[in-house]
């Protein structure tokens, strides 16, 4: 994770079999499968690594219990697949997660105890968990702040939870040491053509100003809700493949769940769910599902969406969180493929699977899905480059690929060092080399230091927000704690990086600004 060799590479005329535009969990899943059959590929990213949607999702590995009510069958039993591949060849960032769903009258008990049995034989071998029933008094012991008035019980069943952001870091760990090559902060801002057809792009490092051109022999378009920006570069008539949906999420204190297992409401009040989860020693409420006529890389969280979880929440829970409770508020735009024509405003009408399409100039773009799926639309996707450019066919390997950090749990551990998995070690050898670093970053929560050094010599950090919104997740939860973290980080960054005072102030201001996006109260 070198970034001046890649970028040295690029500047010395290498020549790539693919070039991937986007990094986030699409573009880096692509990115792993192609360098791990042995192509050369180079992964551009305008911004951060998963800087956008990948990094703020519900942070669930799952089928989509939502997507088998909607009789989206093909879907679900895809992503119960690929969830069970998730477990396999990264226990070190996914766990086993039980939900809960409330029950008040008998028919919901029946309805919802079907549909998850039906939920775990479609997973097959993959199956983490029996969906069972559990009486009134045992639900109460498992969610002692849901209101008890007419509970019948509920029913709990089991899916996947990650960290999405160190996924993406992890995978583009993976891709590198296969031979991958990945660069973020450079932003792709014109294709290359030849004869008709595109062959490279034209980028600039964000950092430096530079700019460079890369061949390649085919590119490919992995840019999420930005995917029709690049489009347009190739025909200036391109019409919308997607539309932006926006989901909205707000993380509050442990307290308000009051044990390990999660809840799921099953019927909100606009016909969706409505997940509480615990992640990393606090709790996601959300999300929403907004359709919006922009994408933004910075996206905000509406008041409607926060109003919609807390009165949402408030029907279930006896104490349920208010607004002076929230700790972070964060959102993220899905880049949901249209189904066609229609549009009536719903996401509804927009489907949840993805779309694969080659444009007359052979320009690759995938779009839709979602995080549990990823690694079949990258292999989707490569096997697509392979035959539109006869490149000589090499089968998929990521079925059976451990991504960077596999390390193999017995226990089902919540912790935040987890995730590092065999990186853990390498973490605590830095700390105990310099005492400083092992001393906590905020003394609320369990970062240390070294993680903050660890992230921009192995990891690609190159700003405050990096390290503390995705490489430690401290913004996500909890926005005021990480402005406290953010001068030390800064520092860090500017003595690792070799930065100039002017830098280190402008990037304390920008997170500064940064952080009012998560603040509620």
């Amino acid at each position: 994770m070198d970034r001046a060799i890649c970028l040295r590479q690029v500047q010395e005329g290498k020549q790539w079999d693919m070039i991937v535009v986007g990094g986030g969990a699409t573009g880096l899943g692509i990115a792993v499968d192609a360098a791990s059959r042995g192509y050369k590929v180079l992964l551009l990213e305008k911004y951060d690594f998963a800087k956008s949607t990948s990094s703020r999702s519900t942070k669930l590995v799952h089928g989509g219990v939502r997507y088998l009510a909607n009789g989206d069958i093909k879907l679900v039993f895809s992503a119960l697949y690929e969830r069970g591949l998730i477990f396999k060849n990264a226990p070190h960032l996914a766990r086993e997660q039980s939900f809960l769903i409330p029950c008040y009258t008998t028919i919901s008990k029946i309805k919802f105890l079907v549909g998850l049995k039906l939920y775990d034989w479609m997973a097959g071998r993959q199956r983490i968990g029996r969906s069972v029933f559990l009486n009134k008094s045992k639900t109460l012991e498992k969610l002692p702040t849901i209101k008890s008035k007419s509970l019948k019980g509920s029913i709990r069943y089991y899916d996947g939870q990650f960290d999405d952001a160190r996924m993406a870091v992890n995978l583009a760990q993976t891709a590198v040491e296969h031979g991958g090559s990945v660069i973020n902060y450079a932003a792709v801002t014109g294709l290359l053509e030849k004869n008709g057809q595109i062959i490279g792009v034209k980028f600039t490092d964000t950092e430096t100003g530079h700019v460079y051109e890369a061949s390649a022999k085919v590119v490919i378009n992995a840019t999420g809700v930005f995917v029709d920006d690049i489009l347009k570069m190739a025909s200036v008539n391109h019409k919308a493949l997607v539309r932006p949906s926006q989901g909205t999420h707000v993380v509050v204190d442990k307290k308000f769940l009051g044990g390990e297992d999660a809840l799921m409401i099953p019927e909100t009040s606009d016909g969706r769910v409505l997940f509480g989860v615990p992640w990393h020693g606090h709790v996601l409420l959300g999300t929403t599902d907004t359709p919006l006529d922009q994408h933004l890389a910075e996206p905000r969280p509406l008041p409607e969406e926060v109003t919609f979880i807390l009165d949402t929440a408030a029907q279930y829970m006896t104490s349920p969180p208010k607004r002076e409770d929230i700790l972070s508020v964060y959102a993220g735009m899905r880049p949901l493929a249209a189904k066609g024509d229609k549009d009536n405003g719903s996401t509804k009408e927009i489907s949840r699977d993805h779309k694969l399409i080659v444009d007359k100039k052979g320009l690759i773009t995938i779009t839709g899905g979602k995080w549990t799926t990823y690694r079949k639309m990258a292999e989707e996707t490569v096997d697509k480059a392979i035959k539109l450019v006869n490149l000589d066919p090499v089968v998929c390997r990521t079925k059976n690929l451990r991504v960077h950090g596999y390390e193999r749990a017995d226990d089902n551990s919540t912790s935040h060092w987890k995730c590092y998995g065999k990186d853990r070690e390498a973490i605590n050898k830095l700390a105990a080399g310099t005492p400083e670093l092992a001393g906590l970053l905020h003394p609320n929560h369990s970062y240390i230091k070294a993680e903050v050094v660890w992230a921009i010599e192995n990891e690609m950090a190159r700003t405050i927000e990096d390290v503390l919104s995705r490489r430690i997740r401290l913004l996500m939860l909890n926005a005021k704690d990480s402005l406290e973290c953010a001068p030390w980080v800064a520092k860090i960054l500017k003595e690792k990086l070799n930065r100039s005072n002017d830098w280190e102030q402008k990037q304390l201001a920008e997170y500064a600004e940064l952080a009012k996006n998560y603040f509620y109260n």
